[in-house]
């Protein structure tokens, strides 16, 4: 009898073990589930940001670069090299990315870190650029963002400005723009 006992004792702490388990892995369930809940789009958009940064590896954006901050794949660091034939020639922006957890179907925020005297770029690094806001489309990609960024350094838009002081000497005072421009890239992005 006592063998019986010892032997429904271990079949009960087995059980009891199991259940310990299986109460350990609804738990995991429930938690991803809730999760997924909550950023519906997480794993959607972490493999398409993946997929953004193997293409941005294989084939670069010509004078920028861009990827993660640590292990963070939702917040980057990128770079713009001013373009030549601007007042940002030899400068090196760099430039914050956060993907949204609905990414592609939000755009991701970008701000520059480097200060730019521009009209469409104000002192916190804010960017005034259609595609970031109203005309944002889950068929661009972070690459077609920093293009479209580096050729707003090469032709502002000064009718949609951020700044419009700096339009209106855009507009009326061209070389004193490019001026204040070049003294800016010398003193902030030349490093």
């Amino acid at each position: 009898m006592g063998n019986a006992i010892m032997r429904y004792g271990h079949k009960r702490s087995l059980l009891s073990a199991r259940t310990k388990i299986f109460r350990l892995y609804i738990i995991a369930i429930v938690s991803s589930v809730t999760a997924s809940l909550r950023y519906p789009g997480t794993t959607m958009s972490s493999k398409r940001i993946q997929k953004e940064l193997q293409d941005l590896q294989r084939d670069p954006p010509t004078s920028c670069s861009a990827g993660p901050v640590g292990e963070d794949l939702f917040h980057w660091q990128a770079t713009i090299m001013g373009p030549a034939d601007s007042p940002y020639t030899g400068g090196v922006f760099f430039v914050m990315i956060h993907f949204p957890p609905d990414y592609p179907f939000k755009p991701p925020k970008v701000n520059f870190q480097t200060k730019v005297y521009h009209p469409n770029i104000n002192s916190n690094g804010s960017i005034c650029l259609d595609i970031l806001k109203e005309q944002w489309s889950p068929a661009l990609t972070i690459s077609k963002v920093l293009l479209s960024i580096s050729s707003l350094l090469t032709d502002p838009n000064p009718d949609d400005p951020l700044v419009p002081e700096i339009a209106h000497i855009y507009e009326n005072q061209r070389s004193c723009y490019e001026e204040t421009a070049r003294s800016w890239t010398q003193k902030y992005a030349m490093n």
